[in-house]
């Protein structure tokens, strides 16, 4: 399967009975062991010259992943500023550092708000696996998830608004919550944003403290180690009033195969 994006329905049977493992903002460190389909997206700075991790990725193939679309657009974006780094739970040190070849944004990205925020990222060489080094399954198309789903994300972004992104790999819990009081929320805002079918809202809602905060986007949502959606964007980090959104990877899953071949 090392050239096929890898579907898992069987799991999805028990799904409101089983639980992620709990340990980013509020997270907790996380080895890449755990998550060996997990990458950094690291960009080149356009004045410095210098490579950091910006946003996360997932694996599909050996020669795709998985990320937002706003992590490879921009009016200062070329596909020869990103590289991706995958077998290490360190940021911006160790493992398997491989150039972008080109990405493929969902073609409805940018018309409605952060609606169609994935994309399929080829790289210029492959991927070697290892048990650092894994494809991840993904979602089927058009399943319907649960709210009050426990779900796990993980990343290296900041841990607390405005702070530096963290060094080494995090991870917490999060519950998806329903999407009608999401959009209804985020519609409230002095500045209205759009809550569409083809995302998830997940948080600890009226309660906040855990989320994914910046440098976490692009990264990973998982269900029990199945990625079900790409964390995209939110109001802030851990907000208790406006849970983070992540992009739905099952409104897009059959676009994914196609496009990863």
């Amino acid at each position: 399967m090392a050239t096929q994006v890898v579907l898992v329905l069987a799991l999805f049977a028990g799904l409101a009975c089983s639980s992620p493992s709990s340990r980013i903002l509020g997270g907790s460190p996380a080895s890449v062991e755990k998550y060996p389909s997990i990458v950094q997206v690291e960009s080149m700075g356009s004045s410095s010259g210098i490579w950091a991790q910006s946003c996360g990725g997932n694996i599909l193939t050996a020669r795709y992943v998985v990320s937002a679309a706003h992590c490879f657009h921009g009016i200062f974006y070329e596909p020869k500023n990103r590289r991706i780094r995958a077998g290490s739970s360190e940021r911006n040190t160790g493992g398997l550092v491989i150039q972008v070849d080109i990405e493929i944004n969902h073609p409805t990205y940018g018309v409605n708000d952060m609606d169609g925020d994935i994309s399929v990222v080829r790289l210029l060489g492959s991927l070697e696996y290892s048990p650092v080094i894994q494809q991840g399954p993904i979602i089927p198309a058009d399943f319907p998830l649960p709210d009050g789903l426990p779900v796990v994300l993980a990343g290296w972004g900041a841990t607390e608004l405005g702070s530096l992104p963290s060094n080494e790999l995090l991870e917490t819990s999060s519950y998806i919550v329903p999407r009608e009081v999401c959009a209804e929320r985020y519609a409230g805002l002095s500045i209205p944003r759009s809550v569409t079918e083809n995302m998830i809202c997940a948080g600890h809602l009226d309660v906040g403290g855990k989320d994914a905060c910046a440098g976490d986007f692009g990264g990973p949502l998982y269900y029990d180690g199945i990625l079900v959606g790409v964390l995209s964007w939110g109001e802030g980090c851990a907000n208790k009033t406006l849970p983070g959104v992540s992009t739905a990877v099952t409104s897009y899953t059959n676009w994914i195969i196609d496009t990863a071949v």
